[in-house]
Order: C-alpha cells, then structure tokens, then sequence
C-alpha cells in the first residue's frame, strides 16, 4: 500500500518517548540489538553533518531516518572515507507497519535528500549481516554489496549507492 501523504520532519526533544518505545519493539532490536543512539543528549542538537527525521503518514508518526554525512562524523564510524559519501539509517517503528511500502518511500525520499547535493555522490548503509529482510530490500532499490564489517559488536553488511546508478534507476528523473 502506497501513500502520497509520507512526509519527512526534523526530529524533536518531543520525539524521545516515541524514538525510546520504538527502540524496544522486538523487530528494531533484532535489527540492532547493541546500539544506542543516546536521544536525550543527540535529539535537538544541531550540527551540519547529520540530519535525524521523524517519517509521518497523515500526521502520524512511522519511522526513524537518520542522514549522516560520513566525512564529518567527529566519531569517524565509517572510517577514512571521501568527503562525497553520506550515510543513512532508516527503520519502522510499529512492526504492523512493516511490508507496507512506507520504507520504500522514506528511502526514496532520503535518498532524493541526500543526491539532489551536487557534493554527494555515495550513500552507504550497514544492516546487520543476518537481517537477510533488510539486505534484500535494499538489493531491490539498487544498493550493492560491498563488504561485511564489524562495526563495535555488530557484524554488519555494508551496502552502498552511487550516485550515478540512483539516477539510472530513477529513470533520469534526478540527472
């Protein structure tokens, strides 16, 4: 099911409850059983490397993108990389949620973000290597394995985007 009302806003200090509650769902810790993404002190900081969004359908809050510009990151998680690649993390946050289209479209738009920069020109990602459901959708919008990699206790697939391959998948829409 598609939905034309998928919008994407700045995360809040009033998001924290909700970003918490969606952290204990059973499928976000499968997905991610060791992080923490310390809200209380990440959530309303400013800074021009990272952008943390809330994904709403109709108002009502869905999902959780996180667009980080890699060379920037002050904690180098994806190492000595170019300045051009940007980083994103993406979940739902109600597994009813899921299989619905709806990460489709909060990819799509991330993506659309993160391209439409004429500085970038490579998005990765790092799923964990075993959630075999995420590395598939991810092969099916044009992210191609590159290597997995322990990131802190993670094992973790990572995938990546170029710029060029998004605008031929976009059908030109974006060149």
């Amino acid at each position: 099911m598609i939905s034309p009302d998928l919008t994407l806003r700045k995360a809040t200090k009033q998001d924290l409850e909700l970003l918490r509650y969606w952290d204990n769902q059973p499928h976000k810790k499968e997905a991610d059983p060791f992080s923490d993404w310390q809200w209380e002190t990440e959530l309303g900081t400013e800074v021009t490397w990272r952008e943390q969004l809330i994904a709403e359908i109709s108002g009502r809050p869905i999902g959780f993108i996180e667009l980080l510009h890699c060379a920037e990151d002050p904690e180098h998680y994806w190492g000595d990389v170019p300045d051009s690649w940007m980083a994103i993390d993406i979940w739902i946050g109600e597994a009813s949620d899921i299989g619905r289209g709806y990460g489709s479209q909060m990819l799509s738009q991330a993506l659309e973000r993160c391209f439409t920069s004429t500085l970038i020109r490579t998005v990765v990602l790092d799923p964990i290597s075993t959630n075999i459901r995420a590395r598939r959708f991810y092969e099916r919008h044009g992210f191609r394995f590159v290597e997995e990699r322990w990131f802190d206790l993670d094992l973790c697939a990572v995938y990546r985007l170029d710029k060029a391959d998004w605008i031929k998948g976009s059908n030109g829409r974006f060149s």
